[in-house]
């Protein structure tokens, strides 16, 4: 279809969801769950194909688990729409009131956006939670997603819109961008006229030329270079599991653990046992001198390394003199996504939480509960990065504007 055309129809969508009330907007979304899972044999077949093209094509391991699904899997992403459910409407809250001395009777009203766009690469997942979110906040949305998931986001949406028709609902509210050429996405981050706001979600590559070449406002999500930094007086054993949690747990996904960063007072004790931990694991450490002259597994680490989103098993390692040149590193290298402190020190917990800059930042607590769902949001979609109108994990609340409505009889300036 003519991006043109989609925009057209989904306008129309928006303000017919913007209309709906929460109890209709709940019950399309149970029969959503409903159906992906009575249905569920068609999504993992369609994922089958997209698992061995991607293969085939050379997708590295982080990106194929990205892309998997099975049975629990899609139960899961089934089972966060009934979260989305149990949530409270964000739409057509008052926010305040108030009476000017001439009467006027002034109200601020949070209302959706109307046309949400979103870019992203091979999570399938975020297919479905792109719809229930933006639906629940009383929008429409248009996808386009990465090319290796193609054949299971079509299976998705097919059944979403099916569902959608059923109950005499416009099946515009949700519409697949299949075209995977770079005309038509550069064209849809274009389509300003139509999409209120573009939200990207991928790899920096696919962030930056959103920014770069959109006319749409983007909400910036953000890569995943997250930090955990082992304190002079970290609990090892905390540290060991907190770690091993955060690197392997989803080696995948942007709030997994990719650098380390450990004092000096501590590293003689705790690196030997790090790499008893992460070798059995198959877990690459990259160190910097000062680190490789503690174990003969950690391989020398360049500048780069410092930089790296891996979404693979491997991990850097800076050893620091002080906290302060620990903030100063995490605060240079990372992507301001999910920074931790395994600490016993009270003190050192609180400057690392205020000078940290970064969406979520952790004290003893493993960086992979940035998350919409772990946030109690019921599913995200997006974790952005930025600072203007969003900031960490993105729910409901995200996904709306606001309204002024000022009522009078007469007044006039």
């Amino acid at each position: 279809m003519d991006l043109i055309q989609m925009g057209k129809n989904s306008k129309i969508a928006a303000i017919k969801v913007a209309a709906m009330s929460t109890n209709e907007k709940n019950d399309l979304l149970i029969c959503v769950s409903k159906a992906l899972k009575e249905h569920s044999h068609i999504i993992l077949e369609a994922n089958e194909y997209d698992i061995v093209t991607a293969k085939e094509n050379g997708l590295n391991k982080g990106l194929l688990d990205r892309l998997y699904l099975n049975e629990q899997r899609v139960d899961a992403i089934a089972n966060s729409i009934l979260d989305i459910c149990n949530l409270p409407d964000p739409c057509n809250k008052v926010l305040s009131t108030y009476e000017k001395e001439n009467g006027l009777i002034i109200k601020k009203i949070s209302v959706p956006f109307g046309v949400v766009g979103m870019i992203y690469e091979s999570r399938p997942n975020v297919t479905v939670d792109a719809f229930a979110l933006c639906f629940k906040a009383g929008n429409s949305v248009i996808l386009k997603g990465g090319k290796d998931a193609l054949n299971t986001n079509i299976a998705f949406v097919t059944i979403i819109q099916k569902v959608l028709e059923e109950k005499g609902i416009c099946k515009d509210c949700i519409q697949l961008i299949r075209d995977n050429s770079r005309e038509t996405v550069t064209k849809f981050m274009k389509l300003k006229k139509y999409v209120d706001v573009l939200i990207p979600r991928g790899g920096a590559g696919l962030i930056q030329s959103v920014l770069e070449n959109s006319t749409i406002p983007v909400i910036e999500t953000g890569t995943g270079n997250c930090h955990i930094f082992v304190d002079e007086t970290a609990n090892i054993p905390m540290a060991l599991s907190i770690i091993t949690n955060a690197k392997i747990q989803r080696i995948g996904v942007c709030n997994a653990c990719e650098s380390l960063v450990v004092h000096k007072n501590i590293a003689k004790i705790f690196l030997p046992q790090l790499v008893e931990t992460l070798k059995p694991l198959k877990v690459e450490i990259r160190g910097d001198k000062k680190a490789c002259s503690y174990d003969s597994y950690i391989v020398p680490a360049t500048e780069e390394d410092f930089y790296a989103e891996y979404l693979d098993l491997i991990i850097s390692v800076k050893i620091v003199d002080s906290i302060d040149e620990a903030i100063t590193h995490i605060n240079e290298h990372n992507t301001k996504h999910s920074e931790a402190i395994i600490t016993s020190d009270t003190s050192n917990a609180e400057q690392f939480l205020n000078e940290i800059d970064a969406a979520a930042v952790y004290v003893n607590a493993s960086t992979r509960f940035t998350d919409g769902g772990e946030f109690g949001l019921g599913a995200e979609i997006g974790i952005s990065t930025q600072k203007l109108h969003a900031r960490g994990p993105m729910g409901l609340d995200v996904l709306t504007t606001t309204k002024y409505k000022i009522y009078g009889n007469g007044q006039v300036r």
